[in-house]
């Protein structure tokens, strides 16, 4: 089973927050340096999405929609659902967390991937991604404001005020600006990659040294953490279910089942940490565990799913399947490696 090296640096910074919190100056100054590289995510995010590959990308609607409607509407429901385990298995708490990693969007670099490893519709993947990142930015904070409410440590119009400064703002500037930085932004990819991981180690770390000065990591157990992954588990199978037998009831072929597969059932710790700290503030430790449990789960089932398969037979393979939606979207794939 692969292990997410970025986990072991998030475990590495939980544990860092543990033995050593920000503390009064300190914490403030953590606070402002996690609320800047917030927004400089989010405008790499926005100076990286080409607008014209989200137009080509257009052209494959139904996937689209189809992959949205799995991340924005069935997770939520059973999400929503999981509020019958409260406190039988979780606390309410942990629940929170719970919800909002169903409220969170998909992944881009793991989705495209594994639907390459499985042989799948790569540039359906790509765009799959990108469209559920943008909405994301829009969508995550209306359904969290709607369906956790003063749950989730005080989310109020502040929040949506917040969300706007700190995520949509930098991300429209990113578009605007990209046909300036855009090019420096791919010459010098690897490396702002690192900014990227680096940024969200800080939110990381300060919103769980927020909860440790708090108190607030007594209020779980390992029976509750235990539950927590079961309920997990549960939810993953479930939605993996449901995204390949869905894309083929819907009519969809192999190639793009794989994708809607893939970007459907998966759930972006990149775009959600961020979100999760400006929408929780100091709760925001226990909100984004589930995440990031989820994070490691998902990598771990997705990969075993991915190469059984890479080990279909061509046969199986047709060669209009081939030739449907990959051949509109090629013209995407060019452009985006």
């Amino acid at each position: 089973m692969p292990v997410d090296p970025y986990i072991l640096a998030l475990i590495g910074t939980v544990g860092l927050a543990a033995l050593l919190p920000a503390r009064g100056g300190a914490a403030d100054v953590a606070s402002g340096a996690s609320t800047t590289a917030v927004a400089f995510l989010f405008f790499l995010y926005g100076a990286r999405l080409s607008t014209r590959e989200a137009l080509d990308g257009l052209r494959h609607w139904r996937l689209h929609v189809t992959v949205l409607a799995a991340t924005f509407v069935v997770f939520p429901l059973l999400g929503l659902a999981a509020r019958g385990l409260v406190p039988v298995m979780l606390t309410p708490s942990l629940y929170d967390g719970l919800l909002f990693l169903t409220l969170v969007p998909s992944t881009i670099q793991s989705s495209i991937a594994f639907t390459s490893m499985a042989r799948g519709n790569v540039p359906a993947a790509i765009c799959a991604g990108s469209f559920s990142s943008l909405a994301g930015i829009v969508v995550t904070p209306l359904l969290a404001a709607g369906l956790l409410g003063n749950s989730g440590g005080g989310f109020s119009a502040d929040s949506l005020v917040k969300i706007v400064l700190q995520l949509l703002v930098p991300f429209l500037a990113g578009q605007f600006l990209r046909r300036w930085v855009g090019s420096f932004i791919t010459r010098h990819k690897k490396v702002l990659s690192y900014v990227d991981r680096g940024s969200i180690l800080l939110v990381v770390y300060t919103a769980f040294s927020e909860g440790m000065v708090q108190g607030i990591w007594h209020q779980v157990s390992a029976v509750r953490l235990g539950g927590l992954l079961v309920v997990e588990a549960v939810l993953l199978a479930v939605m993996l279910a449901v995204t390949w037998y869905g894309g083929k009831a819907l009519g969809f072929g192999r190639e793009d089942s794989i994708a809607i597969q893939f970007a459907g059932s998966k759930k972006s710790l990149a775009a959600g940490l961020p979100m999760a700290s400006v929408l929780f503030g100091a709760h925001a430790s226990l909100a984004v565990l589930p995440l990031m449990l989820f994070h490691q789960m998902q990598l771990m089932v997705c990969a075993v799913i991915a190469k059984r398969r890479a080990l279909d037979p061509l046969e199986q393979v047709s060669a209009g399947e081939r030739a449907a939606e990959p051949r509109t979207a090629a013209g995407t794939a060019t452009r985006s490696r």
